[in-house]
C-alpha cells in the first residue's frame, strides 16, 4: 500500500485487516461475523459476568479465525507511547462530553439514563472489563465490513475510513438510545464522542488502545457514581 493512502497521524507498521483482502474473508465468512456480531451484542448487554465473557468469546474468536490466528494484527501489548495516548484520549473525551453535555442541556436535551444507578456495584467494575471489550468488537466488526465494502467500490482508503467511522458513530449512538431525544443526546455524546476511540485504533491498529481508553472512561464514571458524586 502506498504511503500516500495513509493519514499522516497513522503509525506505519500495521494496516487494517480484511478491507483489501489482507487476509481475504469469503462471503460466508462475513455471514458468520454478522451472526457473531448479533449474538455477541446480546450477550455483551447482560449484567451477568458469564454472559459477558461468552459475548467476548463469540465476538473475538471468529475474527481471530479469519486472521489465521494472527492476534498481533489486532492485539499488541501497548507501548509507553500507547499508554500516553490512552490517557490523552480519556482526558479528551471527558472534556468533550462535559462541554457537549452543557451545550445540549441549553436546548433541553439531556440523558434520561441508560443504566440504572441502583444496579451498579463494586462487581460492575469487573463486569465492565468484559462488557467494554465486547463493545469494542461490536464496533470493530461492522467497521471492518463497511471499510471493505466502501473500499471495494471506491478504491479510496481515506474516504473508506472516514465514511465507515461516520456510519459507526451513528450505529454506536443508536445502541445507547431508546427514544428520539435520547438518540440526539447519544449521537453527540457516545456517537461523535467515539471519535477519540476510533482515532486510537486508526492510529495504532491495536484494539487494546481504544479498549483501555473506553474502559478508563467507563470505570471512572462508575467509580464517581458509586461514590455519590453524580
Amino acid at each position: 500500500m502506498a504511503e500516500i493512502d495513509r493519514f499522516k497521524f497513522e503509525d506505519g507498521d500495521y494496516d487494517f485487516p480484511f478491507y483489501n483482502k489482507n487476509p481475504h474473508i469469503p462471503k460466508w465468512g462475513w455471514i458468520i461475523l454478522f451472526f457473531a456480531f448479533l449474538i455477541g451484542s446480546v450477550l455483551s448487554m447482560s449484567e451477568k459476568i458469564y454472559f459477558l465473557i461468552s459475548g467476548c468469546i463469540v465476538l473475538i474468536v471468529p475474527v481471530l479465525y479469519f486472521l489465521k490466528w494472527d492476534y498481533n494484527a489486532i492485539f499488541r501489548i501497548p507501548s509507553r507511547r500507547d499508554i500516553v495516548l490512552v490517557v490523552a484520549l480519556f482526558a479528551g473525551y471527558m472534556i468533550y462530553s462535559l462541554v457537549m453535555g452543557l451545550i445540549l442541556s441549553q436546548f433541553g436535551i439531556v440523558s434520561s439514563g441508560t443504566v440504572d444507578s441502583g444496579s451498579l456495584s463494586g462487581m460492575s467494575l469487573v463486569n465492565w472489563i468484559f462488557a467494554v471489550m465486547g463493545e469494542e468488537f461490536m464496533k470493530f466488526i461492522p467497521f471492518m465490513f463497511f471499510l471493505r465494502v466502501i473500499y471495494k467500490y471506491s478504491n479510496n482508503r481515506k474516504l473508506s475510513v472516514i465514511m465507515s467511522v461516520a456510519i459507526m458513530m451513528v450505529m454506536f449512538a443508536s445502541l445507547h438510545a431508546y427514544n428520539p431525544i435520547m438518540f440526539i443526546f447519544a449521537l453527540f455524546i457516545q456517537g461523535f464522542g467515539s471519535i477519540f476511540e476510533f482515532y486510537g485504533y486508526i492510529k495504532t491498529k491495536n484494539i487494546l488502545v481504544p479498549y483501555l481508553s473506553h474502559l478508563l472512561t467507563d470505570e471512572f464514571i462508575l467509580i464517581i457514581s458509586l461514590l455519590g458524586f453524580v
